[in-house]
């Protein structure tokens, strides 16, 4: 009910102030479970997206996002859980089992979940390599992928963390379902992990021809990191 509610109020303040669009809404099917798999431009992504899409989407969000004290972040946190954004903790172990077991719920209903393949937002706009996680999904619940790209999102937000620029204007393209089912066919008899990241690597391909991003075969959390102890030693 709340995301009801809340989904109409904050999407009139949004096109009001940055005027998102989007494209390509006729490729997510009206009923049954179905799994958006975007590319993660910004901290917008997570609002701009399911806000625009007429099914209610529920997105795994990262949990720090939620774990603020000051007005604004408690704020944030309020649109954000308005919007059904699961927080989820990626610190491993029995917390990343729960958020596996939250997503699998929303799929067994019949839902729509958000997902970010790339596990975190891109550190300079490029595309990075997928995890596998969205894969294990569809091959658990049979439910359709449908890839999608956020265009302008880095380029309005930067490094600001909560409200990006008004330009450039965000756009979302919304392309046709990944024929998951081919692709385990033509892997029939292979280890699971190997169909799993045949899955992930079609998916990114789909997403980079959609954004036109440049594609990076590392994961982003690496590449985060690797940037972190660069900035310490200097």
């Amino acid at each position: 009910m709340l995301y009801e509610i809340a989904k109409p109020f904050v999407m009139g303040v949004v096109r009001v102030l940055w005027n998102p669009t989007i494209s390509g809404t006729e490729n997510i099917p009206e009923q049954g479970p179905v799994i958006l798999a975007s590319n993660h431009q910004a901290y917008s992504d997570t609002v701009f997206l399911p806000g625009q899409v007429r099914r209610s989407v529920h997105f795994l969000g990262k949990s720090d996002i939620f774990s603020g004290r000051s007005p604004l972040n408690r704020a944030v946190a309020s649109v954000m859980r308005g919007l059904r954004v699961m927080p989820v903790d990626r610190s491993g172990g029995s917390a990343s089992r729960s958020a596996i077991e939250a997503g699998l719920k929303v799929l067994d209903r019949g839902e729509v979940l958000g997902i970010y393949p790339e596990g975190t937002r891109s550190p300079d706009g490029r595309l990075y390599r997928g995890k596998t996680g969205v894969a294990r999904f569809a091959l658990a619940t049979g439910a359709t992928v449908i890839p999608v790209a956020m265009l302008g999102a880095f380029e309005a937000q930067g490094r600001r963390k909560f409200f990006p620029h008004r330009s450039p204007r965000i756009h979302a393209v919304v392309g046709e379902p990944l024929d998951v089912a081919e692709i385990v066919a033509e892997l029939e008899g292979a280890e699971e992990a190997k169909v799993l990241r045949a899955v992930t690597d079609a998916l990114m391909d789909r997403i980079q021809e959609l954004s036109g991003q440049e594609q990076v075969d590392e994961y982003a959390s690496v590449v985060k990191q690797r940037m972190r102890e660069a900035q310490q030693r200097s």
